[in-house]
């Protein structure tokens, strides 16, 4: 159950949430929700999660990984940012998170109680929609707001007249 979203009231917008992976369907996401919140007058979350797997090791090598994944999130997320001011002229909310990507964003929602849509998009190859898709579509947790899923064909062209 999710607390009640405020992006209707007074002093709030509502956000569109993008999750960067460095997947190849992940620049439509990001460009849906992008061009959604401009034509709606909201506001655009994207965040990175850091899987926490990745660092088990001895404590000085484990920081230093810990180091060089956050600044790579960091990287990944300024490219976003960068591209989305220079065409939209809006400035996106950016937010690293550490911990698996599913209860990441679920606690993200919980907590920013203006994001009012997930948008993910489907992979194109023969292997499936991608994992993050599927466990929104599958049987785990349903997410607590409504997920908007783009197909990774869709050009810019065809977001701009969709979005």
């Amino acid at each position: 159950m999710v607390s009640r979203r405020l992006s209707q009231e007074a002093g709030h917008r509502r956000k569109f949430l993008a999750v960067i992976d460095g997947t190849p369907e992940c620049e439509r996401a990001v460009a849906y929700a992008a061009r959604r919140a401009h034509n709606t007058n909201g506001a655009l979350v994207l965040v990175f999660v850091m899987e926490p797997g990745d660092f088990q090791h001895w404590l000085g090598v484990e920081q230093i990984m810990r180091e060089e994944s956050e600044a790579a999130a960091n990287e990944a997320l300024n490219s976003h940012a960068e591209r989305i001011r220079g065409t939209l002229g809006i400035e996106p909310e950016l937010v690293v998170r550490e911990g698996k990507k599913t209860d990441e964003i679920h606690a993200l929602i919980e907590e920013d109680q203006d994001i009012a849509i997930l948008v993910l998009a489907a992979g194109s190859s023969s292997e499936g929609p991608g994992p993050l898709v599927a466990s929104v579509a599958g049987k785990g947790a349903p997410f607590p707001i409504p997920v908007t899923v783009v197909p990774a064909s869709l050009t810019d062209e065809d977001i701009e007249s969709l979005a």
